[in-house]
């Protein structure tokens, strides 16, 4: 099948490509192309602006949670109706787990048979961005290095200068040279970059970073780079149902400013496997929606909403009926925090929350913890049962303080090192830092889902919320 597809990557992070893929992006959206986009990694805010550019939800390339074969059905399953898929890399082109490049943007190119262009940030060099980027093209012959753009570039004077030397040295056609900007960028707090939850005028600033720097590139040879990628050879569905099952039960999915984290495909592998996602607010709406089997809630930044969160009792009050009535309730990083009894802002100041879980959260000076990690189930819980080793990722500068004997739902381990507990899981309820690709394991799913089933078969009723 023919897909044309382009990944635009980057020597390292912070060159520019978030901002560079989402110009391009709405660019070509507002030219009427139907620009599927897809993210490297595990990365929760970039999608969210690459779905406002394009009107298309991103999807998370991960082979580290989804293996090679997960990550060409997520892509081709997304790639339907698209007239470009336009992947945008994680961290520098080559960097990945550890040392080796499992998880990193070459490997994705690999699997995907995919031409990369490459964003060099050419602030202070001449003849040795050439070098660089020779670098980059000599590195595995089996990526397919198509393309390069010159970003933060001084003047047209020097863009010739460096288009010069990398055509003479190189022979890789440069797509443009964007100019310096230092307004062009997408702001940032202290997790990444500000999530499009809570970016104001988005729409604005789209057309406006489109119409500035998209201008200044190529895009009709970009778009023949990307259709001169080979046929793509169609994949077996591994992980979705080939049919998807009729609406089984209600599951109640927190998604607001300050719970926004969710991998899209994981959500619709719940949908497949017979969950309707019934969407609420923390902030805004008085309670749970009735008649829910299940509670998932994802990461986010509730820190910076504490008084909002806090000062909706009744809502929370709600969620705390649901769970003591047994449904199952699953949190993730942000969630973890919202059920503690209590959790502190960046200034310290601490402010009471649901209390399902016996401890609070404390906001650390610095970050506590980032990358994947490999998690040890120590109990049964309403996704997998003991001694299940599931792949996730963690990203918080939070610390959870326990009050009482811990009951740790998980040991982490990285790269082979030492096991530390994480979380806390007492029967229907499961929380934890741990963020999941449920794509990447479909049984994790499976069990959720079979876990509201269970409660809806218990209490025939509809659960009071």
């Amino acid at each position: 099948m023919n897909i044309p597809r382009l990944m635009i990557a980057g020597t390292q992070s912070g060159s520019g490509k978030t901002t560079l893929s989402t110009a391009v992006m709405a660019a070509l959206t507002a030219r009427g192309v139907i620009v599927q986009p897809f993210k490297v990694g595990p990365d929760y805010i970039d999608p969210g602006y690459h779905t406002a550019a394009t009107g298309r939800a991103s999807r998370n390339l991960d082979a580290w949670f989804l293996g090679e074969s997960g990550v060409r059905e997520v892509f081709q399953r997304a790639s339907a109706g698209a007239g470009l898929c336009l992947i945008e890399g994680v961290m520098g082109l080559y960097d990945g787990r550890g040392a080796g490049d499992e998880g990193s943007s070459a490997q994705v190119a690999r699997i995907l048979d995919c031409p990369v262009v490459l964003v060099l940030d050419a602030r202070s060099m001449a003849r040795s961005a050439a070098a660089v980027i020779l670098g980059f093209k000599n590195m595995d012959p089996r990526v397919n290095l198509a393309g390069v753009i010159l970003n933060r570039v001084g003047s047209q004077r020097h863009f010739e200068l460096l288009k010069d030397a990398v055509g003479e040295v190189c022979g890789i056609p440069v797509l443009g040279g964007v100019m310096h900007s230092p307004g062009a960028g997408v702001p940032e707090r202290h997790l990444g970059l500000l999530p499009v939850t809570e970016k104001k005028q988005l729409a604005g600033y789209l057309a406006s970073l489109a119409h500035e720097v998209a201008g200044q590139l190529d895009l009709d040879l970009l778009l023949k780079v990307a259709a001169a990628a080979p046929g793509f050879l169609e994949e077996e569905p591994q992980i979705f149902p080939r049919e998807p099952a009729p609406p089984l039960v209600r599951l109640g999915l927190i998604q607001d400013e300050a719970f926004s984290f969710y991998y899209r495909d994981g959500l619709d592998l719940l949908e497949a496997l017979g969950a309707e996602l019934v969407t609420c607010s923390a902030l805004r709406d008085g309670q749970l929606p009735p008649g829910l089997h299940g509670l998932y809630i994802g990461g986010g930044f509730p820190e910076m909403f504490l008084p909002e969160l806090s000062a909706n009792r009744p809502f929370m009050d709600s969620v705390i009926r649901l769970a003591r009535g047994g449904a199952p309730v699953y949190a993730e990083c942000g969630g973890l925090i919202y059920l503690s009894r209590a959790a502190g802002d960046l200034e310290g100041r601490e402010y009471p929350l649901v209390g399902l879980v016996p401890g609070r959260c404390r906001m650390e000076q610095r970050r506590v913890a980032l990358g994947y990690v490999e998690a040890l189930a120590l109990a049964d819980n309403i996704l997998v049962p003991a001694g299940t080793v599931l792949r996730g990722h963690e990203f918080h500068y939070s610390s959870l303080e326990p009050e009482g004997e811990p009951s740790p739902a998980y040991m982490l381990s990285k790269l082979g090192g030492a096991g530390r507990p994480d979380g806390y899981v007492r029967g229907n309820l499961l929380t934890s830092y741990l963020h999941l690709h449920l794509a990447g394991h479909p049984g994790a799913a499976r069990g959720l889902i079979h876990s509201c089933l269970r409660y809806k078969e218990q209490n025939s009723a509809p659960s009071e919320s």
